[in-house]
């Protein structure tokens, strides 16, 4: 079900946005206040928080990571815990530093 609706983000996607560019920083305003636009993501990139317990961080991601399985897991592993029900930022039930190791293309 996701996996589908990701590969046809991944497949209209491919052609217009640059391979694994990831930007990650902290920013206390975004990390509370989820609901809010953000106005520092370029276009093709999104924002996603990292949190597990009381580590959080945000990060700003390339769409090209929709097509990294290690990425896509974390997709699944959301879904499985807040469902379809987010809204604002994406967050991803992980420690910050996992999500750091998947970016930088390193196994956890």
């Amino acid at each position: 079900m996701l996996s589908s609706f990701v590969g046809k983000v991944q497949k209209s996607l491919s052609m217009i946005v640059p391979r694994k560019h990831a930007l990650s920083y902290w920013n206390e305003d975004h990390a509370t206040t989820t609901g809010d636009l953000a106005d520092d993501v370029m276009k093709g990139y999104f924002a996603v928080l990292a949190r597990k317990g009381n580590e959080t961080r945000r990060f700003i991601v390339g769409l090209d990571y929709l097509t990294d399985p290690a990425f896509v897991g974390l997709l699944d592993e959301a879904w499985e815990e807040y469902g379809f029900r987010q809204k604002g930022t994406l967050v991803v039930p992980c420690r910050p530093k996992d999500l750091q190791n998947i970016l930088d293309g390193r196994k956890t």
